[in-house]
């Protein structure tokens, strides 16, 4: 997003003081001018191929015996009509090929079952259990074939067949964005009609400034930077994670300006340190901080320790130095030192199946960390980010209700490059297999569609809640409802309810 700089603004701005006589036509030319200059952010988005498509949703057989009948009967019946003879019961073409039904293109079908309807006798449509088995029970193959469309062609997946989900049920699913409170129905930030920001704070602001009688700046001043989306790509496992891959990483977060995190030894072994890349640090290799003091506003400690904290704010002090913790037993102590350590960006590292401390899933844990921060006065003073547990754009605004400011791709980005995940999916020692002879510009296109058609969702649901920017929608529980608790609201008078809100 660029408008004019502040010498340009004032130089527009003596031309309309020093000259009140301008003609009309005159005046309309400078805004004219002006107004040419701003340039509202944009992902340009490009339908990009697929280099290994997925496995057909459906196995379409057809009876050859049962065909040949059907054309024989058809053709005494209807002779001289070749229309209806040679007519495909259809309108997707999986009987359109050379030779008919006898060699049907499941890749086509959608499931309709119009075909079985009319022909049940000798035509059976069937799930593949080969994209039935892709991914798990969280990661499924209906998330995975949402995000390699989004991917392909970086727009909102829309089918005409309405919400196909769950209403209700764990995880995510427990949660439903609000709706009935829509200020501006008009609003569409996709469409360009009014502007939606989707810009997030990294970083920490004062409570307050102070200044001297002179009006100079006397306390400490916000320390961050922005981002134009609301996440980030994270590192990748160990066992996937690469140098061509830490290269994607950092080229698509500059294409859409944010941030890559990737582990310190591999920037430092390809030279990837830029703006957009945030090297995590181990706490065994504090010395290395000292290298990403050009270009770098950003670091992450790979686990929490003040005495290494203070010793990387002291070597780097114009580095933003964020931590990483995980959400196991104990997490609530050491976020309480880092609050007092004056940790500016706190970053979360969740089971991908999100769950942590104690078995709860992570919507309970980011609202407990998010309460404990307002409750000690200091949220405005910490970023809060999350990996893990993240894998559907429809997860994205239920997270930043519960409280993030952002969160932390890896999943995603990786099923975008079409790699097949095999292993423990819900920890980080998983495998994957990424299609042969993968170019470096096809995967960050990829990448960068589906970052446009996440943004896009994000649009979407903030235009319907009225919410004119997402740094509104951290911790706005009231835009939320749980569907547990409207169950207890509903049924708590019955006999033998038994509820699961609080």
């Amino acid at each position: 997003m660029q408008l004019l700089n502040k010498s340009e603004e004032k130089e527009e701005g003596q031309k309309l003081d020093s000259n009140s006589k301008l003609t009309m036509e005159e005046f309309a030319k400078i805004s004219r001018e002006r107004a040419d200059s701003y340039h509202r952010y944009h992902i340009e988005a490009l339908e990009t191929r697929d280099y290994q498509a997925l496995p057909n949703r459906f196995i379409v057989k057809v009876g050859k015996i049962g065909l040949a009948k059907l054309i024989i009967s058809e053709t005494f019946t209807y002779w001289g009509k070749w229309d209806v003879v040679f007519s495909r019961p259809c309108t997707y073409g999986v009987f359109s090929g050379p030779v008919g039904g006898f060699s049907p293109r499941p890749e086509k079908c959608v499931g309709c079952l119009r075909c079985t309807v009319q022909h049940p006798d000798f035509v059976t449509v069937e799930h593949n259990p080969k994209r039935k088995a892709m991914g798990d029970n969280y990661l499924n193959s209906k998330i995975i074939s949402t995000i390699d469309e989004e991917a392909r062609k970086g727009t909102v997946p829309v089918r005409g067949q309405g919400y196909r989900g769950r209403f209700g049920g764990p995880g995510w699913d427990g949660m439903f964005t609000d709706m009935s409170e829509i200020v501006r129905p008009s609003r569409d930030g996709i469409h360009g009609r009014e502007l939606i920001s989707t810009i997030v704070d990294i970083g920490s602001k004062p409570l307050s400034l102070k200044f001297d009688n002179d009006g100079n700046l006397i306390s400490e001043g916000p320390r961050m930077f922005t981002i134009q989306v609301p996440f980030i790509y994270d590192a990748p496992p160990n066992e996937i994670i690469s140098n061509k891959l830490a290269k994607i990483w950092k080229k698509s977060a500059e294409n859409v300006d944010t941030l890559a995190i990737l582990p310190s030894e591999i920037v430092l072994a390809n030279n990837l340190a830029s703006p957009s890349v945030v090297p995590i640090i181990p706490l065994n290799s504090l010395d290395c901080a000292k290298s990403f003091k050009s270009g770098t506003r950003m670091v992450e400690l790979d686990g929490w320790d003040s005495k290494s904290y203070d010793r990387v704010v002291s070597d780097c002090p114009d580095i933003i130095v964020g931590v990483r913790l995980e959400f196991a037993q104990g997490w609530q102590q050491k976020l309480d030192e880092m609050m007092l350590s004056n940790v500016p960006v706190i970053h979360f590292v969740a089971d991908n199946h999100g769950i942590g401390d104690g078995g709860r899933f992570i919507m309970d844990l980011l609202l407990e960390a998010h309460q404990k921060l307002l409750d000690a006065g200091f949220r405005d003073k910490v970023t809060l980010l999350n990996t893990g547990v993240i894998v559907a754009a429809d997860h994205l605004p239920k997270a930043i209700i519960c409280g993030l400011d952002a969160v932390g791709l890896n999943q995603p980005l990786l099923i975008a490059m079409q790699a097949r995940l095999n292993g423990d999916l819900s920890s980080n020692d998983y495998g994957a297999k990424f299609p042969r002879k993968y170019t470096e510009d096809w995967a960050i296109q990829r990448i960068v569609n589906l970052t446009c058609s996440w943004r896009d969702q994000m649009l979407e649901i903030l235009g319907a809640m009225g919410v004119r920017e997402v740094r509104r929608l951290r911790g706005e529980i009231g835009r939320a409802m749980w569907c547990s608790h409207l169950e207890d609201e509903a049924f708590s008078d019955i006999d033998g309810y038994v509820g699961g809100g609080k």
